[in-house]
Formats: C-alpha cells, sequence, structure tokens
C-alpha cells in the first residue's frame, strides 16, 4: 500500500515550470528508484512530498489522508524522514549528540546499536566535519536507524561514496524495506540503484512515467539512452 503519494504535482519558480504533473510513490515494504537528468524535476518532487515546497497545484496524501499545505514537521512527527542532498549533520555538535537528539525527540532507537551497524562507533564523539564523505553518508544512515521511518526518501543518497560505503547504504534500505518502511531513493548511480530497487520511476518533461520492475525498466528507451547505452542489459 502507498503509505506516501504526492499526486498531480505541478511546481514552477518564476516563469519556469519545472514540474506539471508529476506522482511519487512511496509504498510500505518497498524501495522505490526515480531517474531523470539533472534538473528535470526529482528533488522539487521530492521537496513537495515531504512538505519543504509547496506546489503550485497537485496533492499530498500521506497515511491515506489528503494533506493539504502541510508541512514538514507535521509529517516528520508522522514517521516520514528526509534525507536531502544537503549535511543533515550540523557542525556545532558531535554525531553522538545529534543522534541522542533525534532519539529523545522522536523516541527512536538506541544510538550505540545504530553507530555499530553502520560501522561509526569510532567517530561518535567527532563533528561531522571531521568525518570523510563516506563516514558522514554511514552517520546519516546510523540517523535513520535511530529515527526508525515509516517513510523514507533519500535524494542522491550514493553521491560521492566509496563502493564499500554505496554496499552498505544499499543493505540498510532493503533492511528498512524489509521492515515495512517506504523507501523512495533519486541518484544517476544506474547500476547500484536498479540492484536495490524493486520499482523504477522515469522522470522527464515535467512528469513521470511507472516503468515497473527493474528488468522491466531496462527496456525503456530513454532510460537506456541516458544511462545503459544499447549494449547494457
Amino acid at each position: 500500500m502507498a503509505l506516501l503519494v504526492a499526486d498531480s504535482i505541478a511546481k514552477s519558480f518564476g516563469k519556469r515550470r519545472v514540474l506539471t504533473s508529476a506522482t511519487l510513490r512511496a509504498v510500505s515494504g518497498e524501495v522505490r528508484v526515480i531517474f531523470g537528468r539533472n534538473g528535470i524535476g526529482k528533488s522539487t518532487l521530492m521537496k513537495v512530498a515531504v512538505g519543504r515546497a509547496q506546489p503550485d497545484s497537485g496533492v499530498i496524501f500521506y497515511d491515506g489522508r489528503a494533506r493539504l499545505n502541510v508541512s514538514h514537521a507535521q509529517l516528520a512527527r508522522e514517521g516520514l524522514f528526509y534525507l536531502a542532498d544537503e549535511p543533515l549533520f550540523s557542525s556545532a555538535f558531535t554525531v553522538r549528540r545529534q543522534l541522542q537528539f533525534l532519539r529523545q525527540t522522536y523516541d527512536g532507537g538506541s544510538v550505540a546499536e545504530a553507530a555499530e551497524r553502520v560501522g561509526i562507533a569510532h567517530v561518535l564523539d567527532r563533528r561531522p566535519f571531521a568525518l570523510s564523505s563516506g563516514e558522514c553518508r554511514r552517520a546519516e544512515l546510523a540517523a535513520v536507524l535511530v529515527r526508525r521511518p515509516r517513510c523514507l526518501l533519500a535524494d542522491e543518497p550514493y553521491r560521492g561514496i566509496a563502493p564499500k560505503d554505496a554496499e552498505e547504504l544499499s543493505a540498510i534500505f532493503r533492511e528498512l524495506a524489509a521492515a515495512g518502511c517506504a523507501v523512495v531513493l533519486s541518484g544517476h548511480e544506474v547500476h547500484t540503484l536498479l540492484d536495490v530497487a524493486d520499482h523504477i520511476t522515469w522522470c522527464e518533461s515535467g512528469t513521470t512515467q511507472e516503468l515497473g520492475s527493474p528488468t522491466q525498466a531496462k527496456r525503456h528507451e530513454p532510460l537506456r539512452r541516458e544511462y545503459l547505452g544499447p549494449l547494457d542489459q
């Protein structure tokens, strides 16, 4: 069942129309991936879906109810977690302190267990600026585990990280889905994302198209042309 639906979303910035009629679905127990060229509107669609931006038209449904003028804070209280394509942690505090804040705010899980699971127990008392890009991403994964979301949207989570960290990221996303979380990802790391996905959505010309499973998506000519090439199966 779709826990979160951003339906028929239109969004402009000044005279520039980014989305005309785009739809995002987050389905409990599935990892869904949105593909599309840079600047095509994937991030905007995610921001609208999580209440970080208001659409010009369209409606957000969460947990079976239409939400008008919904705020990100409201959806967060109901179990939604958004990993934007920007730093999650403040540079002013240690990773441990910020994870503890998440646990206290949302009645979350164990900080120590989450840190151990993603391999950052040794850096908990550092500030984020002292971490590598891979350690920062693992710290964000620890935040997800502490938060225990019902729905997770992550924009470009694989950007700039090593293959080993990408494997850990994929494993966590699959574990979350297996536990019933609705996961939606975006990015351009096509093979990694196809491997982790249950369902693919294509974003183009301000709208979206549901391609189905990764196997079905590989037959979609625009996706092949943009990412895979004529010989890539």
